[in-house]
């Protein structure tokens, strides 16, 4: 069932599902500065590289709103200060920077007009489309993507890519609900995935909501679940795929990728055409974002490792594309080679 992961109401109000409460609280909080934004991006209150975007984009709106321009020529800099702000929240996900771009080239484009209320409707317009947007790009998503889904089939997804990671019906787990809604019966197997469990607290629940038959499986059974041939096909989102198919996804994407090959199980990556970034050509470049010790050290408030013990913990890792059978966009699904497929679909 679709989720409504970002609203802006007609108060303008921005207001998103808190997801560090899941699974245990559903709840939607309101997001009255620039600096709760920022800070909700970079907390994980909103996650997943499309929601990013569309959080970014009614980000600038709030952002306008809380510096109160009184010229046109002052909504043009609230834009541009707001989406600079915004874009120090998380490194890797593209879509943050696709979304605040597009806010701000719509600001300069327009600059012309005759008042600020208007180029402030012209931008709110914009971030209300981008938000539209993704919900039908992830539709479109979910049709090209289901048909790779049997009867009787076991799915393994890693982290979360459903409505939660999105405006309303997600990417990898579009292609589960599209399947189900179509009445085939198949079930899916979900990493936990550490250190911050977006697996077991947010995948599992958005499936079971849905009716669909789900399975939680710590990260490291996923090879004595191929192993026992509980899974035929693997699929996942992305943040940021470079333009010749190198993917970076959730730190533990990467691992799944080999032991997907390892098995000979068919290894999908579902994302929009936003995820993908043409200008870096390998994944090799995609800056992966580091985050704090006590994520690992110290998980949900309980300690689980000595003091002062040396942490590493990057949020991402980069699957080559020699390992991905396809990506499942909103275009229809892209096979290798994928430096001419990508650059073709564009």
């Amino acid at each position: 069932m679709p989720v409504e992961t970002i609203r802006w109401t007609d108060k303008g109000e921005l207001r998103i599902i808190d997801q560090t409460l899941l699974p245990s609280e559903y709840a939607h909080i309101p997001l009255y500065t620039l600096a709760a934004v920022w800070d909700a991006i970079k907390t994980l209150k909103v996650r997943g590289a499309p929601a990013i975007g569309v959080c970014a984009a009614f980000g600038v709106l709030v952002g306008i709103r809380e510096k109160a321009p009184k010229d046109v020529q002052g909504v043009i800099q609230a834009v541009h200060e707001s989406a600079q702000y915004l874009a120090t929240s998380r490194p890797t996900a593209v879509n943050l920077f696709w979304a605040l771009d597009r806010m701000t080239r719509v600001a300069d484009e327009n600059g012309g007009m005759q008042s600020a209320e208007g180029l402030i409707e012209r931008i709110a317009e914009e971030a209300r489309e981008i938000c539209e947007e993704d919900k039908r790009l992830c539709r479109a998503i979910g049709e090209y993507g289901a048909p790779l889904i049997h009867d009787g089939d076991g799915v393994l997804t890693h982290c979360n890519a459903g409505g939660l990671a999105t405006s309303e019906y997600g990417t990898a787990l579009a292609v589960m609900f599209r399947a189900h809604e179509l009445g085939r019966r198949f079930q899916v197997y979900v990493d936990e995935t550490r250190p911050l469990l977006q697996g077991a607290r947010l995948t599992t629940w958005e499936l079971l909501q849905a009716g669909i038959d789900v399975t939680l499986i710590c990260d490291n059974m996923a090879a004595q679940v191929m192993r026992e041939g509980k899974v035929q096909l693997v699929v996942v989102g992305a943040d940021r795929i470079a333009a010749n198919g190198d993917a970076a996804n959730k730190i533990g994407t990467y691992s799944v990728a080999l032991l997907a090959q390892a098995h000979s199980i068919p290894f999908h990556v579902a994302a929009p055409y936003s995820t993908f970034d043409r200008s870096l050509a390998s994944g090799d470049l995609i800056p992966i974002e580091l985050r704090g010790p006590g994520e690992i050290t110290r998980g949900f408030g309980k300690q689980t490792a000595p003091d002062n013990v040396k942490v590493y913990n990057p949020a991402f890792d980069v699957t080559p594309a020699h390992l991905i059978a396809g990506f499942i966009t909103e275009k229809g699904i892209l096979r290798p080679p994928y430096t001419e497929s990508i650059a073709a679909a564009v």
